[in-house]
């Protein structure tokens, strides 16, 4: 069992930049595929990026690579996501999600734990 907290949403200006991070709790963290998903208003969740167990390798969505950076910290069960130069259609709600099993990690419903979610509003 897992519980994901993300924190560090918030209102930024367009190419401004902001951290997520995601705190889990439980035994699994460090074998886990940690994946960030968002969800804009009217639109389905979207896969951002995810991470391996061991950090390596890491996987992106082709409109956030080179601007975003996922990375994780096994032994402080955490796992960031670095947003740089931020656009409007970046805006979204972002969620932490955990799986268990290695393998497909773009798609949502392989997951097995999200967190509530963060607010990320990028104004122009």
């Amino acid at each position: 069992q897992l519980q994901l907290v993300e924190s560090g949403g918030g209102l930024v200006q367009a190419g401004g930049s902001l951290r997520l991070s995601c705190a889990a709790s439980g035994r699994t963290f460090s074998s886990a595929t940690m994946g960030w998903f968002r969800q804009a208003p009217g639109k389905e969740r979207e896969f951002v990026a995810a991470s391996s167990w061991s950090g390596a390798p890491t996987y992106y969505v082709g409109s956030v690579k080179g601007r975003f950076t996922i990375s994780r910290d096994n032994a402080k069960n955490t796992v960031s996501l670095q947003m740089n130069s931020l656009k409007v259609e970046d805006t979204a709600v972002y969620y932490c999600a955990a799986r268990r099993l290695r393998g497909e990690v773009r798609t949502g419903s392989l997951y097995d734990y999200w967190g509530q979610g963060t607010q990320v509003t990028v104004s122009s």
